[in-house]
């Protein structure tokens, strides 16, 4: 069993129920177990901005799935919410990406693991921060506090808003 994180994002349709809908799947994927999700938050969008604002969360559980398996556990979820790929960065029904999978380093054609950009994402490292807040990047040598702490906090930087649900 490894411990694993992913991040989950949304921001077409009903993007909180979806998020939330997201969690109860995951308990129900054979392979995984001990789910602990965080909150809700609503993010900016970063990349390309002619969009709605996100829906982003993190689920954190052990799963017995290798890496490849669970990419495809993770592309299954995106089609059953009708994922459609057109611009990148774009707006989307539900976007799920590994971002870390135990202390491992994963580097195939489609997929990279630990997620390369997650260092850099609010969206990413504040819910994973409430979840597991010492897990330590395998290449970088630091953990999501000390990452999160590294991120500048700008006005016109991403902006992250928890959501009372």
């Amino acid at each position: 069993m490894e411990k694993t994180a992913l991040g989950i994002g949304s921001n077409l349709g009903d993007s909180i129920r979806t998020c939330l809908r997201v969690f109860e799947l995951l308990r129900e994927l054979p392979g995984i177990t001990n789910v602990r999700t965080s909150s809700l938050y609503r993010t900016k969008p970063v990349g390309f901005d002619a969009q709605d604002w996100f829906t982003n969360a993190v689920a954190v559980f052990e799963t017995e799935l290798d890496p490849s398996a669970l990419l495809d556990s993770a592309l299954g979820l995106e089609r059953a919410f009708g994922r459609i790929r057109t611009v990148k960065w774009g707006p989307r029904t539900l976007d799920v990406d590994i971002l870390f999978y135990g202390k491992r380093q994963v580097h195939l054609p489609n997929l990279e693991i630990p997620h390369p950009l997650l260092h850099e994402r609010l969206f990413v490292l504040v819910p994973l921060a409430e979840v597991e807040p010492g897990w330590v990047h395998p290449m970088l040598g630091l953990n999501v506090l000390e990452m999160l702490d590294r991120i500048p906090r700008s006005a016109d930087s991403q902006e992250i808003r928890k959501l009372d649900i």
